[in-house]
This record gives structure tokens, sequence and C-alpha cells, in this order.
């Protein structure tokens, strides 16, 4: 079983799906919705990672409204030591992690987690404080196929390694065509193996179908034009890095489900 992992336009330039009501009778135009999809899909379980906390209130009420169940993770960045490095630094040695709360009470110690690294550490999450923090009975981590430490070590050169021993994380592996997912595939294989990790196949979910890839990119050029430093960017010609693959959509989850 694959699990879809949604993220919406909260996660700002992450993602164009909105987490609006499901569109009903006349009113279908506008961007899709996570929950149109759920809905069209009779889905019973959502998952969400965002990098904010701005739509889970949302995301919350419109899940009850429908009867679905809603699993809530949180993307951080994470660093061994955030204190005494600039950004630039703090770039080369961190990676992602998500956090998924079990209960209420795992959603407000997540609450807590996301402001003291957004108040003490410029967005940043240090290590030696998520352990001071961490509590195993009501909170779970996942670890992303992309950006986390294994796939930094594997296209960047980096010798990250944390240290895991305050918990037991998930492991999601991906494939969605592009060049390196075989390469970083057998890294979170071999590493799970060796350190005795759970691994779960996943496929993260940004846009409907793939005829909304144009959109998409479109989308991120916009929120990315601050990013480029006078360099020309183009719908033909990005300058994006890992955007060759029009497959983070539902429509592919839906064929690679399908030929299982």
């Amino acid at each position: 079983m694959t699990i879809p992992l949604f993220k919406s336009h909260y996660s700002i330039g992450k993602s164009i799906l909105t987490l609006n009501s499901p569109k009903e009778g006349a009113n279908k135009e506008g961007s899709d919705s996570v929950f149109d999809i759920a809905v069209e899909n009779k889905l019973d379980n959502i998952v969400l990672v965002e990098d904010t906390f701005m739509g889970f209130l949302q995301a919350r009420k419109v899940t009850d409204s429908l009867g679905i169940h809603f699993i809530f993770g949180l993307r951080f960045d994470m660093c061994q030591d955030v204190k005494g490095l600039d950004d630039s630094a703090l770039k080369k040695c961190s990676h992602k992690i998500i956090i998924f709360p079990k209960n209420s009470e795992g959603c407000t110690l997540l609450n807590q987690i996301y402001t003291e690294c957004n108040t003490k550490y410029s967005g940043w999450l240090d290590l030696t404080v998520l352990k001071s923090l961490w509590d195993e009975k009501i909170l779970v981590m996942g670890i992303p196929f992309y950006d986390s430490f294994i796939f930094k070590n594997l296209t960047t050169f980096n010798a990250c390694v944390p240290d895991f021993s305050f918990t037991s994380p998930t492991f999601f592996i991906e494939d969605n065509n592009l060049p390196f997912d075989s390469l970083v595939h057998k890294g979170v294989v071999n590493y799970c193996k060796a350190n005795k990790y759970k691994t779960e196949k996943a496929q993260s979910i940004y846009y409907k179908n793939k005829g909304d890839f144009k959109a998409y990119l479109t989308y991120k050029l916009i929120c990315s034009r601050n990013t480029f430093s006078g360099r020309a960017v183009s719908i033909e010609k990005p300058n994006m890095d890992h955007m060759g693959s029009d497959e983070f959509c539902w429509e592919s989850y839906l064929e690679k489900h399908e030929s299982v």
C-alpha cells in the first residue's frame, strides 16, 4: 500500500491544492482542493504534511464535517546543533524530518516544538532541543524521501548522520521517475536495514492531474521570484532543481495504485 502524502497551498510555493470544502453542484470552478480528491475517491483517511501550522484548523474543520480521519504532519529543517551557525552553514548541514502527533496532547507538544523552533532559532529545529521535548507516547517521526539526510548525503556529498536514538523513525520511499530515485531508494533501504528502521511506500501529492504541472511550476516560479538574484527564468527554463517530473499528483498515484 502506498500512502498519499498531501500538501496544500499553506505550504507556500510547494502545492497548488487548497484545503477548501469540496466543490458542489454548479460551483465546480476554481482551484482543486485536497478534499475534492478525498470525496471524489471516497477516501477514509487524509495524511497532510505541511511546512507550517497555518492550515491545521481549516483542515480539522473540513475533515470533521466530512467524517474523514485526519492525520497531520509538520515538516522541519533540522540540524544537529543550530547555535553559532549562520544561514549558509545551516543550509549545508540541515535536513528534513516530519513530526506527526498521535492525539490532541501530541498536537499541543508539536505546536510547542514549532513555536520554539520559530521564536528562538529562526525556523531551524535544533536536535538537542527536540530530544529534550520529545515524547514517544504522543509523537511519531517520519523521514521524507526527498531532502532527508540520506538524500542530501547522496546528492550533495554531505556527511550528516543524525542521532535518532531517542525514537524510531519511519522512512518514506517514493518513486516519481526522477533520475536519482533509484539511488536514494537503495540508500534508504540499506540504512534502514542496518539500523532496523521501518520503511513505508509513499507519494507526495502537490496537484491533482499531470496536466496541472504547468500551473504548479508557474506558481513555484512566482513564489520563488526573490531567490533568483537577477537570473532569467521562464516556464521553458525555470532553473529549479528536481522539476523534471510531473508525477507528484493524484493522477499518478491512481495509475500506480491501480496497476498493483
